[in-house]
């Protein structure tokens, strides 16, 4: 079976949409064992990198699907989506690989691009890593070119990236800095023994020493945290839940069948929660995504949003898994019964940054905007 989903995958197939569906096979099949060795799978990588889903961010007009163009918003979307309920830690790695592109889309050079599509055709894979630690990432121009010192924590990839995109501190303020790493760089997975997302090697990377040239400066200072794209762009990380969401729903229906309790009163009552806040969290982060395509020059309407949808997914997200491990049992909790490492996983990658902040930000727009709440977003199905 694995083999066959590979050269399906290594084949001409017509199209995104079919590659994504053969893609998203594998790494359902291989995530419990990814899981069990907190590492990516090899044939999942290799199908990433050989199937043409690490192009599909790019732009059309160098070789992608132009997932990250204002008209394919939905698309991203159900890319995300899916990505998450097959596999969350590789949903991770596909969004900060998206997230890169896109920033080397709005702010780089037609170069920079041409260069990033035509590695990332040739299999190379990029991120963002943005957390500093005890010794935050900076850039200063030196005779030799840019040199870095300091590094990164929490950085999703670290070893398998080869062109991340990292935020650095600088003279001039926050630069972005697209390396070409090498493979002797340091990294240290052995900080990283969270409960779930065990597989999206995550870890610590000392950049001290490397020297880049003036053509690995992407954009201009402050260009990574510019809004509306900055806090806008959390729909992503907010659609590869939803696909967790969907998939812990999906084996609660199926164990429920299995097991014939399916006319349970109060089973069918965590079914019917499941559902709404399954489509609830789908309706607010649909709608946030195509207000950031659409109307990217309405900024604070993006961010406010896209903050609101953070806060309704994570609800969301804890409900179903709340539902899901009261109607399963404990069986819920042991393995190898699936449900087990999908809640782990999502409880793990629910955990973003400043959540308290976005809701008050977003609450502070509403406040203090003059429109009927009815006329804040259209939550409009298309």
């Amino acid at each position: 079976m694995r083999a066959g989903l590979v050269r399906e995958i290594r084949g001409e197939t017509p199209g995104f949409a079919s590659r994504l569906s053969s893609f998203t096979a594998l790494c359902e099949a291989r995530a419990a064992e990814a899981d069990e060795r907190s590492a990516v799978d090899p044939e999942v990588l290799t199908a990433l990198r050989s199937a043409g889903i690490l192009a599909a961010p790019l732009p059309r007009e160098v070789g992608g699907d132009g997932l990250m163009e204002a008209d394919c918003w939905s698309s991203l979307f159900d890319a995300l989506r899916r990505l998450g309920s097959a596999d969350l830690s590789i949903g991770r790695l596909f969004e900060g690989h998206a997230n890169a592109i896109d920033l080397v889309r709005r702010n780089g050079s037609a170069e920079q691009l041409r260069v990033l599509a035509e590695e990332v055709g040739n299999g190379a894979m990029t991120g963002v890593w943005g957390a500093d630690g005890r010794s935050p990432l900076r850039v200063a121009r030196t005779s030799q070119g840019w040199r870095l010192e300091g590094g990164k924590i929490l950085a999703s990839g670290a070893g398998l990236l080869t062109r991340p995109l990292v935020s650095a501190a600088s003279e001039t303020g926050q630069r972005l800095v697209l390396l070409d790493l090498t493979g002797s760089e340091k990294v240290d997975l052995s900080a990283w023994t969270p409960l779930g997302m065990r597989s999206s090697a995550t870890g610590s990377v000392d950049l001290s020493g490397i020297i880049v040239p003036d053509s690995s400066l992407v954009g201009e200072p402050g260009d990574f945290m510019r809004q509306p794209y900055f806090s806008g762009g959390a729909w992503r990380f907010c659609a590869v839940h939803l696909g967790g969401m969907e998939r812990l729903f999906e084996l609660y229906r199926r164990q429920l069948r299995e097991r014939g309790r399916g006319e349970d009163p109060y089973q069918l009552q965590r079914v019917a929660a499941c559902v709404s806040a399954a489509g609830n969290a789908s309706l607010w982060i649909r709608t946030a995504a195509r207000q950031l395509a659409l109307d990217m020059d309405q900024a604070e309407r993006c961010v406010a949003l896209s903050n609101l949808a953070r806060g309704v997914t994570e609800r969301a997200a804890l409900d179903i898994m709340e539902a899901v491990q009261r109607g399963a049992g404990l069986s819920a909790f042991l393995r190898p019964n699936p449900i087990e490492r999908v809640a782990r996983d999502l409880a793990t990658y629910l955990r973003q940054p400043v959540p308290d902040l976005a809701m008050a930000d977003a609450a502070r727009f509403a406040l203090g905007s003059e429109r009927a709440i009815e006329a804040l977003w259209s939550f409009d199905a298309d």
